[in-house]
């Protein structure tokens, strides 16, 4: 054996190792708790289906619905973005999935897939393996995508559009011009001429479709009521802007995001004026701030109560349980916001 084999050979058994970790974790998923076993050994009996969550201890925060940024790399640059480039990092796909197992032998349901830009690592082929393992291996009742749609193209729908059950698209106006002033601008591209694409694509590859809002100073006086009634999207979730220290507030910030700010009156009066919108779910600062679990580029849950990002340890050191007790996750207001809706697409009964 050469040198340089000898060299890459402690590599190639890491890697080894990673791959049967995350085979090993789905196959765990797959059986019941010791006690079913045994019960199933009882002649005449057979084992209970098992629940979601079944491996979650009593009192435990479960995690339901979980927002992994795995990247915080983008191709835009929206001026108030809270979870800016900091890193380039991205996990290895296996440690990625077995990251997922864990959480869903923790109880969770729903996962949401953002970044960053999602689609701009490895041009989406790195999602879509996540998307197809968490609805295909794990069989998570729902996957979502946040994505501000640029980089989406019509092959990844043929390829993973049938394991995805939402895809959020941000558009913050229908009016290029302040697109363009908060960042959303990609050269010749229309970001709203994109979105009606994209609208098309989610219909002919049976996607829900979502549209994702931040109301700012600079789209805090548009009426959106005509072209959002249009695109008949599943859910339109208006978000307020909020500043993060650290990401878009501070000196440590890659981003200076005061002068997009609205007051809480200005939010409600653009609430009011879409009043009519039955799809619009609204979220203020005071609702976004705590009841999102998030997990950054390395796992690790992020508690933004103090007004900045504090991570956790990562759940692939410590175990979900663990890390989970440092989220600042709010599930009263999780619940108050209306975070658990009808979330898979095979429930929403919509017409393709």
């Amino acid at each position: 054996m050469h040198l340089a084999e000898l060299r890459t050979l402690p590599q190639a058994l890491a890697m080894l190792l990673q791959v049967l970790k995350a085979q090993l974790s789905v196959l765990w998923l797959g059986l019941p708790p010791f006690w079913r076993l045994w019960g199933a050994l009882l002649p005449g009996r057979s084992p209970p289906p098992l629940e979601q969550g079944a491996g979650v201890p009593p009192g435990a925060t479960v995690p339901t619905s979980v927002n992994y940024h795995f990247t915080r790399q983008c191709n835009y640059r929206c001026g108030f973005c809270f979870h800016t480039a900091k890193t380039s990092f991205v996990l290895p796909l296996e440690e990625a999935k077995r990251g997922l197992a864990m959480l869903k032998e923790a109880g969770m349901e729903k996962i949401n897939f953002s970044g960053g830009e999602p689609f701009l690592h490895e041009r989406g082929e790195f999602v879509g393996k996540l998307v197809q393992f968490c609805k295909q291996e794990l069989k998570l009742p729902s996957v979502s995508i946040v994505s501000n749609g640029s980089m989406i193209r019509e092959r990844w729908f043929k390829c993973y559009g049938k394991y995805l059950d939402i895809l959020a698209i941000s558009c913050d106006s229908f009016n290029e011009e302040v697109n363009v002033v908060i960042g959303r601008g990609q050269g010749n591209k229309n970001h709203v001429e994109n979105l009606q694409k994209l609208r098309k694509w989610c219909r002919d590859y049976a996607v829900a479709f979502k549209i994702n809002s931040v109301v700012n100073r600079f789209n805090v006086d548009e009426d959106m009521n005509e072209q959002i009634k249009a695109l008949n999207p599943v859910r339109w979730k208006v978000f307020q802007c909020l500043l993060i220290e650290g990401e878009n507030a501070g000196e440590d910030a890659l981003r200076e995001a005061e002068r997009f700010i609205i007051s809480d009156e200005e939010f409600e009066q653009f609430l009011d004026r879409h009043r009519e919108v039955s799809c619009l779910v609204p979220e203020s600062n005071q609702k976004m701030k705590d009841s999102y679990l998030i997990l950054d580029e390395y796992m690790r849950f992020l508690n933004c109560r103090n007004g900045r990002k504090e991570p956790s340890k990562s759940i692939l050191d410590v175990g979900v349980e663990h890390a989970i007790k440092f989220s600042g996750f709010d599930e009263k207001m999780f619940l108050k916001r209306g975070g658990k809706y009808v979330w898979s697409k095979s429930d929403m009964k919509l017409e393709w």
